[in-house]
């Protein structure tokens, strides 16, 4: 009986600090999260010179919701994998894509709060915006619960078994990613209420473009099994396009 009960101990104290440690290796995704949220308030409202824009705090609560949701629901190792691809840090040419994103919010703000350049998007239309913005978030968080292997860079995660995924999204597109990053950046400016913000995330769609044919080219070319799944799923990004 002391025998049983002390295993029964063992294992549950075992249990206990497995589970700690997978909680723990969340905290600095919420924290990282938070951080995010708070910056692009900053940005918002910094450059709006005020606080008075219902849109801005509706787009930052689905931004933080999506960033929660998806700590909740996607691997942890995945947040380990995109913040650090391999165990390396992420080039500075990766981060050069968060400058038209800096200059999508700080144009918002300006437009919407202060200089009121283009900010005539009608109240329906930036409600719709709203909708396909959080659509967008909601197949970014599918794609990346389904594929804990949706790193941040284009490479064979050899070191955590990298395998093909053909369910969720996948069944119907290659890259549902960058499907919601399509949509993710045409509905941002259009939720926020400014025309003249979109300009600046619209840019970023030609990189976004080549980065999807290099990806595919890529995984043809090294991902077991991928060349036969572009074969039975034929569109990259939208379906009965291309």
């Amino acid at each position: 009986m002391l025998e049983t009960r002390s295993l029964c101990v063992r294992l549950s104290g075992q249990y206990s600090s497995l589970n700690l440690g997978y909680n723990m290796s969340r905290i600095p995704w919420v924290a990282q999260s938070v951080v995010l949220v708070a910056l692009i308030a900053l940005l918002l409202f910094g450059s709006a010179g005020r606080l008075d824009v219902p849109a801005f705090w509706v787009y930052l609560a689905l931004w933080l919701g999506a960033s929660l949701v998806s700590v909740a629901v996607v691997d942890p190792t995945l947040y380990r994998e995109r913040m650090r691809p391999g165990g390396r840090r992420i080039k500075a040419v990766y981060w050069l894509l968060m400058v038209p994103l800096i200059l999508h919010l700080v144009v918002a703000g300006a437009d919407v709060g202060r200089e009121h350049w283009s900010d005539t998007v009608p109240r329906a239309l930036q409600w719709l915006g709203m909708l396909v913005f959080a659509a967008g978030w909601g197949l970014t968080m599918w794609a990346m619960h389904v594929n804990r292997f949706f790193s941040s860079v284009v490479r064979i995660q050899e070191e955590r078994g990298h395998q093909l995924v053909t369910t969720g999204p996948y069944a119907w597109v290659r890259h549902p990613g960058y499907v919601a990053g399509v949509l993710v950046i045409v509905a941002s400016g259009v939720a926020l209420g400014s025309w003249l913000s979109v300009v600046p995330v619209v840019l970023m769609l030609p990189a976004l473009i080549v980065r999807t044919v290099r990806e595919d080219r890529f995984l043809k070319q090294n991902l077991p099994g991928y060349l036969d799944y572009s074969a039975k799923v034929r569109y990259r990004v939208v379906p009965g396009i291309w």
